[in-house]
């Protein structure tokens, strides 16, 4: 198949629209079930390049859930505590634990479900019937893999009354060298980015700190990668094995660490037990759940622990969670990684990550004030490494 019509481009307004291979070749996928859309593919196409580098670069199982061109979280196929499996809500999904794919696409798509809702996903592996599963009841758009059990494909062709947009990518496929795009009628042209991302790429360590434990480097590699296909510019906390904040498309690097590191510190806070122990009413689903949680860790709570409302969401009312005591607990982190497609101009940056527990760090150096930076990293005794590489994406 050389061309695939597709029912509108990025808005209903914008016909016609299609996909299709300019040399004349065959598309490296085939949709088994629905019709993607335009943003679809453009999710699709991104997040298989990430879960692919991730998967080449670590030699782990990796999953995406990808929102609007920009990954919400990635993250690879490690165990999860009991801890982790409840807060991402699949603490009740039969085999998880026997599935590197099925806890990859959990962590990512229990990173940060607010944003993840109505997300595209993409598996560097073959879909098997447990990650099926988590998939089938969560608000999705559709999944690229390279490839499905029969088991897992017949379930997914269920979701969304038959119309979930499922595609097979060819594993194999290589583009070329020079890719295209047209703005207002112009054309532009660049190499493609093959910049390979992998443990070579931190061995520049700049802090007087030069302690890079694999772990934490495996870390730095997914936040780096995860960087190279979000809008920039951004910045990515990791740990564990995944993405827990990305902070995307804004225009001061500042606030692209402030965004991120709000996101790191709400995943970390929803494994607080006085979350975890949340009652909540009969009848809540797991979307709602989540805005009840989002809602409860902000700095007003009223919304769903007013005297009026709190019945509608809780069975037994939740005592409120305090500044303080979510501050004690964040206090409490430490060992994040951070990654950042482009250098940190001021140290400001520093000073936020170290505040949500960050101990590593990677980024391309470069800028005028690379001492005051690398003198702040130092005085929070992190390891830093300068890549010297820019990773924007856009």
């Amino acid at each position: 198949m050389n061309e695939f019509s597709l029912k509108y481009g990025c808005n209903p307004n914008q016909k016609p629209a299609r996909i299709f291979m300019a040399d004349g070749g065959d598309l490296p996928v085939e949709i088994l079930n629905g019709r993607p859309g335009y943003i679809n593919f453009l999710d699709a196409f991104n997040s298989w390049q990430l879960v692919k580098e991730i998967k080449d670069n670590t030699g782990f199982t990796a999953a995406t859930s990808f929102k609007h061109v920009s990954p919400t979280s990635a993250a690879i196929g490690k165990p999860m505590s009991d801890r982790l499996k409840k807060s991402c809500f699949v603490d009740d999904i039969e085999g998880l634990d026997d599935s590197p794919l099925a806890l990859a696409y959990a962590r990512a798509r229990g990173t940060d479900r607010m944003s993840s809702f109505g997300d595209w996903i993409a598996l560097s592996d073959e879909c098997d019937l447990t990650t099926a599963k988590i998939i089938a009841r969560e608000v999705s758009d559709g999944v690229i893999a390279p490839a499905y059990t029969k088991e897992a494909l017949e379930l997914l062709k269920t979701k969304r009354k038959g119309g979930y947009n499922i595609v097979r990518i060819d594993p194999s496929y290589v583009p070329q060298e020079i890719e295209r795009k047209q703005v207002f009628g112009v054309t532009f042209e660049q190499g493609r980015n093959n910049f390979k991302i992998d443990r070579a790429l931190l061995d520049n360590v700049v802090t007087s700190n030069k302690n890079l434990p694999d772990d934490k480097a495996t870390d730095l590699i997914i936040s780096l990668i995860t960087l190279k296909y979000t809008q920039s510019n951004s910045v990515c906390f990791a740990t564990d094995g995944q993405a827990i904040g990305v902070g995307a498309g804004q225009q001061s690097r500042i606030h692209c660490t402030r965004l991120a590191a709000q996101k790191a510190d709400l995943w970390h806070l929803r494994q607080h037990d006085k979350v975890l122990n949340l009652q909540f009413a009969d009848g809540v689903g797991r979307p709602e759940k989540n805005n009840i949680i989002d809602l409860y860790l902000s700095d007003d709570p009223s919304e769903v622990l007013g005297d009026d409302v709190w019945q509608k969401n809780f069975a037994v009312r939740p005592e409120p969670f305090t500044k303080e005591e979510k501050e004690e607990y964040l206090n409490s982190i430490t060992g994040v990684s951070l990654g950042s497609d482009a250098f940190f101009p001021f140290s400001d940056n520093i000073e936020r990550a170290a505040a949500s527990g960050v101990s590593f760090v990677a980024e391309p150096g470069g800028s005028l004030r690379d001492d005051l930076v690398i003198e702040a990293a130092n005085k929070h005794d992190m390891v830093m490494c300068f890549t010297g590489m820019r990773l924007f994406h856009h």
